[in-house]
């Protein structure tokens, strides 16, 4: 009988639900093993008949009951999350849990006003020849019970790791009704408050199973290198369903199909055995080499009839802790790695395997090493693909209680902090563990337990790190959260920490040397972001007890829909009227919630790329940072462009090792005076299963010069033309305008055609970017809005040189405290260009700037970019690593960046020059000798500022062309209160720059 009032109590967890094991397939015969169809296997996914509740009271009691019928209900897709089928709706915040604020719930409590309770049927027929029927649920959120025709199975909590049944007493012939009831909330609920999407129901496979008569329950593989890592010893621990006699074949090949081991065992008895062998001239696991041998288990009666086929990959590879510096295959290993939600903005967390592959082909793509599986164990499927493709993995146990302990960012200690030293909470967390690593136990690329995320400290995750060692010595434990209470400070085999500055890391390293240093998260990647991650990726090589971080995330969480006109948006926290909410704080991506790229992976890539490569006019001088990677894996292209265009490129090899540093000569052509730039760049040889050919793993340039004779241009002659209010200049095609009253240029027309729209506009600022909001820029730079907004012209002069040109001075009085000035002169020369010069001298007592520059308005049909400077994705002073010098084509469509908030972006540094045109390449070309800063969106940063969604904005009506002197670093430490890093702050200090601006 299952009783209801037990959902609070963190003692049940768990109700006749089997033993958690490994996560191994197993087939009938090895035709089925060769097609991946498991006759033992019945998917239930599909349909079921469903009914939503708004708590408990309110649940249609009886359901499970055979003679209920159910086949009236509405149905629902299973896999997924209700909210995300339209029962309820989903909700996202951070730290505080769900029922903060709508109801008062303690520890050991659940709410009772609202707790959506979902109940679920499915009828089936057990196939014949089953003799035991078991099920399993890969993923239910948060609790579940289960009955079988009316009696009560089993129940269990745990969201993440699967929970499995026997159903065999309950069975009948004919049809079964399966009857599950789903609870939002239950005492799991308490150590499921990760920042993430608030969901329920069962969003992971569920499936009937059989088990053949002879039956490997659980197997834990011990794959070794020994004898300076040259050979391997291969240890294998096999529990039974039953102690009869049975043998087991064992096969392994390589990764070429050689096979290296063919043996049986004969006449194991027991529930237990043990399977060992040695092997010579092994090849090792890693991720830059994922190399797997493959085993094949075959069980047999004692009369020689199959039983069971398991196929099971198998990588050699040692990690562990030598002194106090973490090593892979003993070498240094340094985590360049990313936090990944499983989310997908279609479908939540119950993601379709072809998608996480995906998420992994960008991950390898983009030079990133590790992952963390923030913060819950994930569907089974990434971790045998992170095995295949190449990643290091810190499998996180399913537990965070922030809610509980901190509040706005304060350490809260008290009678409802979870788990702390409660013994009442003991249990629940080290069963959560162990279902973790029982199911995760043999894949390679785990190589880090960890007790979870954000649940303070105490005795309670201290023996859960014990519980990890004890069963695994083979892994090294992690765990963050005792930065905030160090009582047990052994939890932790490293010292984890999370947007630590690094300045404040070297400062904790010249303190404390025992152990190394990770950050777990850092460099949050909310909005436009990422800047000065560099620096972090710079101190591995500094430092070596630093040993790397994990991106704060990998994908922004916000979920797809339709607004009002049809057009498709993504919503965010709040958008569902879900409060409590952190709003648009889901926002923290690489890529976008459809998993498109976002620009700012071009920084990532380069700061994780494990070559650096430094050309000059004759060498490329090669640093191999990777562990076990030989250069001459890569072709390594050459390719120098003149002014931006391409003239010359070859390609040759490399050969230097891991480890190492290397030069290589190369003879470049001469191509008469110029601005060159030589890219040396790492590429892949052959297709892979993350890349094709070509694909970059690597570049660096170096841009030179060769001088030419300056001979002074002849112009055409100007006439100017002096009215009461406005002075024109005219010249061969174009005629130029300017107004004493408007206190500007009012009019460039080019072959007859009128560019400027409106009139320029003084800039000093920026639509402000998520981590602006955080450290409170915008507030504090807030007087230059004004003076972006409102300036005054209180001076115009007219300088005439002859006809060659004539300059127009204007004087403006910005509306700041204390008062500042901005000169600007226009100079008008007879080929129609635009010279434009615009000072600054610093006032005492104004805040910083953040931005510098002139915006002008023109036509919406010249939406065509092509410019020569760092691109192809935006970036910006401290966010241009990954940039190329080179001439790059867009459109003012793709350089405005879907993030969640709309915020400054399209920003290029090192402009040379840009053409803003038409289809028809008719437009407007800006020119520096001294390269600026530019962009062009359809929007101005005040619009952008005041929308809160993309659809907020209007449809483009002009198009912006923004020339600047620099604007702000981005930043990234965090998004909550480092500012951008001073050296990447627009001071307030005088200021001038120049840039031309013509038709075309």
């Amino acid at each position: 009988m299952f009783d209801l009032n037990k959902l609070a109590n963190p003692a049940y967890f768990a109700d006749n639900r089997m033993p958690a094991h490994s996560d191994h397939q197993y087939f009938a015969n090895e035709c089925e093993m060769n097609n991946n169809e498991m006759s033992m296997r019945k998917s239930l996914n599909g349909l079921w008949y469903f009914s939503y509740a708004k708590n408990l009271t309110s649940r249609i009691e009886g359901f499970e009951q055979t003679d209920y019928n159910c086949k009236n209900w509405d149905t629902i897709r299973v896999p997924a999350h209700i909210q995300m089928e339209g029962y309820g709706k989903p909700h996202y915040t951070n730290t505080p849990y769900p029922w903060d604020g709508h109801e008062k719930v303690n520890e050991s409590e659940i709410p009772q006003n609202f707790n959506p309770t979902a109940s679920y049927v499915k009828y089936f027929t057990a196939p014949e020849n089953w003799k035991d029927v078991f099920i399993s649920f890969q993923g239910v959120d948060s609790a579940m019970a289960l009955w079988l025709n009316g009696k009560f199975v089993g129940y269990s909590e745990d969201s993440c790791t699967p929970s499995e049944f026997d159903l065999t007493p309950y069975l009948v012939d004919g049809e079964n009704k399966i009857a599950v009831q789903v609870y939002r909330f239950s005492s799991g609920s308490w150590v499921e408050d990760q920042d993430f999407w608030r969901f329920s129901g069962i969003y992971r496979d569920v499936y009937l199973f059989t088990k053949p008569q002879l039956h490997i329950d659980d197997l834990f593989i011990h794959a070794v290198p020994v004898n300076d890592y040259k050979d391997g010893k291969l240890t294998i621990d096999f529990k039974w369903n039953n102690e009869d006699a049975k043998n087991l074949a064992v096969k392994l090949t390589d990764n070429e199909g050689n096979v290296i081991l063919d043996t049986v065992q004969e006449n194991i008895t027991g529930a237990t055995s043990t399977f060992t062998a040695d092997f010579t001239d092994i090849k090792l696991w890693s991720a830059e080499h994922p190399n797997l041998y493959k085993a094949i288990f075959t069980v047999t009666d004692t009369d020689g009839n199959i039983m069971e086929i398991i196929p099971q990959n198998i990588g050699f590879r040692e990690f562990k802790m030598d002194g106090n510096i973490m090593k892979i295959n003993g070498k240094r290993i340094v985590f360049k790695g990313v936090n990944r939600h499983e989310f997908d903005c279609y479908f939540g967390r119950a993601i379709p395997t072809e998608k996480i592959a995906h998420d992994l082909e960008i991950i390898k793509q983009n030079n990133i090493n590790a992952v963390r599986t923030s913060h819950y164990p994930n569907n089974s499927k990434l971790y045998e693909l992170c095995d295949i493709y190449g990643l290091y993995v810190i499998d996180e146990t399913n537990m965070e209680t922030h809610g509980s302990w901190m509040v706005k960012g304060k350490v809260r200690e008290d009678a409802n902090t979870v788990p702390n030293d409660n013994p009442a909470w003991h249990d629940i967390i080290i069963d959560r563990a162990k279902s973790m690593l029982e199911r995760d136990k043999n894949h390679a690329s785990i190589i880090i337990w960890s007790c979870g995320n954000e649940s303070y400290g105490g005795k309670n995750i201290f023996d859960m790190s014990e519980y990890f060692r004890q069963t695994d010595p083979s892994r090294l434990v992690h765990y963050e959260s005792i930065f905030w209470n160090r009582k047990y400070n052994g939890t932790s085999d490293m010292e984890s920490q999370m947007y630590t500055r690094v300045a404040d890391i070297k400062k904790f390293l010249s303190e404390h040397r025992d152990k190394p240093f990770i950050c777990c998260e850092y460099t949050h990647s909310m909005g436009n972001s990422n800047g000065g991650m560099h620096k972090y990726t710079d101190l591995t090589d500094e430092d070596p007890l630093y040993q790397g971080g994990f991106i704060w995330d990998f994908a922004d969480q916000a979920i797809w829909g339709r607004d009002l006109y049809g057009n498709e948006v993504m919503y965010y926290g709040g958008d569902f009227g879900d409060r409590p909410s952190d709003y648009n704080f889901s926002g923290n991506g690489i890529v976008f919630a459809d998993h498109s790229p976002t620009t700012k992976l071009q920084e990532v890539k380069f700061n994780y790329q494990n070559f650096v490569l430094t050309p000059s006019e004759t060498t490329v001088k090669i640093v191999n940072k990777s562990l076990f990677t030989n250069t001459n894996e890569y072709d390594l292209v050459i390719a120098l462009a003149k002014d931006g265009k391409e003239v010359y490129t070859t390609k040759t090899t490399a050969d230097i090792q891991a480890g190492q540093t290397g030069e290589i000569a190369i003879e470049l052509p001469k191509f008469g005076p110029g601005e060159y730039t030589v890219t040396a760049s790492l590429k892949l040889k052959a297709d892979t299963i993350w890349a094709g050919y070509g694909h970059e793993i690597a570049f660096g340039q170096y841009v030179f010069t060769c001088a030419a004779d300056e001979k002074p241009a002849t112009l055409p002659p100007i006439t100017l033309t002096k009215g009461d209010v406005s002075t024109g200049v005219k010249g061969e095609g174009f005629e130029v305008m300017f107004s004493s009253d408007k206190g500007t240029l009012t009019s460039y027309k080019y072959n007859g055609v009128e560019m400027i729209e409106e009139l320029p506009r003084l800039n000093f600022w920026r639509a402000p970017i998520d981590n602006d909001y955080g450290c409170g820029m915008q507030f504090d730079t807030a007087q230059w809005k004004l003076a972006s907004l409102y300036n005054k012209c209180t001076d115009m002069e007219i300088i005439e040189n002859g006809t060659q040109s004539a300059t127009f001075k204007f004087t403006y009085e910005l509306a700041t405290k204390p008062t500042a000035y901005v000169v600007v002169n226009y100079t008008v020369t007879g080929d129609g260009t635009v010279k434009v010069d615009m000072s600054y001298d610093k006032v005492e007592g104004l805040p910083n700037i953040p931005d510098f520059g002139i915006l002008f308005t023109i036509p919406v049909d010249y939406d065509q970019i092509k410019y020569y400077g760092l691109g192809p994705c935006d970036n910006y002073i401290d966010r241009k690593e990954g940039a190329k010098l080179g001439i790059f084509t867009s459109t003012t469509a793709k350089e405005m960046q879907p993030y969640l908030l709309p915020q400054e972006c399209g920003n290029h540094c090192g402009i040379r020059w840009m053409e803003v045109t038409d289809r028809r390449g008719r437009g407007i070309k800006i020119s520096a000798t001294t390269p600026i800063e530019a962009s062009a969106l359809s929007y101005t940063p005040h619009e952008i500022e005041n929308a809160r969604h993309h659809y907020d904005l209007p449809r483009p009506h002009h198009t912006i062309v923004r020339a600047s002197a620099g604007m702000y670093g981005v930043g990234g430490d965090d998004s909550w209160g480092s500012p951008t890093l001073d050296e990447y702050i627009t001071k307030n200090e005088t200021k001038q720059f120049s840039f031309e601006f013509k038709g075309i």
